[in-house]
């Protein structure tokens, strides 16, 4: 058994989509596997899409509901924007690291190569079971919003009908996954412009019967609620919301040219956070107040509770809350498509290394993971449990749902330390930060910035799944479903170090492999372009460098 140093350092071969490396051979753990490879097939223009998109979903539509009113329009636009800000920077580091060393376990491999192997387990198999687990709710999620236009169909047919779309789109590979997220991305996109526009008119009195409203909401009835603990939930949230936004980095293995259209999707977080989110929440605290009881209905996946089809259909209009609604479904359905698409390439990354089973290692001739995608649809069929006629069997969901918690703290954290730990390891081994294609105009400072509010993420989730209820059976339970994600993640950490048995915290900076299969530039080439000198008069310019 090869310990965990020789795992992720300099006997780690990443050939992406093979099934057998070095590594591999020295661990004695996986067979050679027959291989495709992934398929190059997702363009600039899918990675934009999904940048700017991919992210939008129910958090937005739906969870926002929730946000506002546990803690007032005030809440939610300060700590949306500091998530996003978060979110942010961590996009900046997983670009530098996925045009330095494109994979398609992206942040999984980094975790391997830059922390530690049995952390890299831990990283992996937490981000599978989310996405494993996301995949059936979000089914039932769909299936919900039906009911707004007819309940007496049974939701199986929706059901069944998603599962069958879902799989027809594998068929077509990444590419399909590709055009389907770019579609359904314009249409979310769309949406959010179109109720900005009309939060604009209805704050101003052009529809419905308020009259003007101003900023009215804010001061009755007011702009926070329920104090710090209103306000700390509302960062839970939050941080919630922003799930799915690292698929940019996992998407880079498939992606022609990485080097452009990874760090440039990636910035498209700056207008996603600003602009998508940040404004539409601000203008939907305008047009709603946060004290409606309609919206503490905003816990499930109900589509009557989203705060934007209450903001419509307050103004009297009455088509457009149907339109909002199908949007609603559509953005679930876009969720479920990329939890497909996560699943399948991280877990088949490691099939590749012998941290998962060697069978799901396998790519067809075609660059798919087909034996990962009928697993992941195998286990989607937990759908049909929302047909169950008590709540026995939404219990159980809850309880799956509890498992994936805080698991996305863990991982944009882990992206962040990685980050850091791979500029150190460039120090210490004496390699030029020149060789790097691309580096983010936050440095690495941005990632400790980053690293510590995934930390204060943690704490206040911490703190909101602690909070004393009724009994202190009610108390326990709403602590571990919280925060349940918490103790899995130790777990799986534990499983993997007594299994190799080094208990090493990290791999030390000196022995991490920083050259198999790193994408550098070419030494030189290095100087030919010096630098432009950072001066006040060229900041416009940087800025714009920046975010574009």
């Amino acid at each position: 058994m090869a310990t965990p140093d020789k795992v992720g350092n300099k006997e780690m071969a990443r050939d992406t989509g093979s099934g057998s490396s070095s590594r591999d051979e020295e661990l004695g753990e996986v067979a050679p596997v027959k291989n495709g490879k992934l398929k190059k097939s997702l363009k600039n223009r899918h990675l934009q899409m999904i940048a700017m998109g991919g992210a939008i979903g129910a958090g937005l539509f739906i969870g926002s509901g929730k946000a506002l009113s546990s803690g007032g329009p005030g809440s939610v636009l300060i700590c949306y924007t500091l998530i996003g800000v978060m979110m942010l920077f961590t996009c900046q580091a997983l670009a530098e690291l996925s045009v330095v060393y494109p994979s398609n376990g992206a942040f999984f491999e980094h975790c391997l190569r830059f922390l530690d192997p049995t952390w890299g387990f831990a990283i992996g198999w937490g981000y599978t079971l989310t996405w494993l687990i996301i995949l059936p709710f979000e089914l039932i999620a769909a299936s919900i919003t039906i009911r707004y236009w007819n309940e007496t169909i049974s939701m199986g047919v929706w059901v069944t009908m998603f599962l069958v779309l879902l799989s027809m789109i594998q068929i077509f590979g990444v590419r399909g996954y590709g055009e389907v997220e770019s579609l359904l991305s314009m249409i979310k996109i769309a949406a959010c412009c179109g109720f900005i526009i009309l939060g604009i008119v209805i704050n101003c009195g052009g529809v419905g019967d308020k009259g003007y409203l101003g900023t009215k909401y804010w001061s009755d009835p007011g702009a926070f609620r329920n104090g710090f603990e209103g306000f700390a939930s509302v960062f839970v949230i939050a941080s919630f919301s922003f799930g799915g936004t690292e698929l940019c980095g996992l998407a880079a293995a498939e992606s022609e040219r990485p080097e452009k259209s990874v760090p440039k999707a990636c910035k498209q977080v700056f207008w996603r956070i600003a602009f998508f989110y940040i404004l539409n929440l601000f203008i939907m605290g305008l047009v709603l107040p946060c004290d409606d009881s309609r919206l503490l209905g905003s816990v499930g996946p109900n589509s009557k509770a989203s705060p934007f089809t209450l903001a419509i259909q307050d103004a009297g209009i009455k088509v457009l809350p149907h339109i909002m609604n199908g949007v609603i479904t559509i953005a679930v359905i876009s969720v479920a498509n990329s939890a497909t698409y996560g699943f399948t390439r991280t877990v088949q990354a490691m099939a590749q290394v012998g941290m998962a089973p060697k069978y799901l290692a396998q790519i067809d001739s075609k660059g798919r993971p087909m034996r990962c995608t009928v697993v992941l649809i195998l286990f989607a069929l937990l759908a049909y449990i929302g047909l169950a006629p008590n709540d026995a069997a939404m219990k159980l969901f809850e309880w799956l749902l509890a498992v994936t918690g805080v698991t996305y703290f863990f991982i944009w954290g882990s992206i962040c330390l990685a980050h850091i730990r791979f500029r150190n390891a460039m120090k210490v081994q004496g390699l030029s930060l020149d060789l790097i294609p691309y580096k983010p105009s936050s440095g690495v400072w941005g990632s400790w910035v980053a690293l510590i509010f995934n930390g204060i993420c943690l704490v206040a989730s911490f703190y909101v799944s602690l909070k004393p209820k009724e009994t202190p059976a009610q108390t326990a339970e709403s602590f571990f479903k919280g925060y349940l994600a918490a103790p899995v993640m130790l777990v799986l950490w534990l499983i993997w170090k007594l299994r190799t048995g080094e208990w090493r915290l990290q791999t030390p900076l000196h022995e991490i492999d920083l050259r198999t299969d790193a994408k550098f530039i070419d030494p030189a080439d290095v100087h030919r372009e010096p630098e432009e000198p950072r001066t006040w008069k060229n900041l416009p310019k940087r800025m714009w460098g920046a975010l574009f």
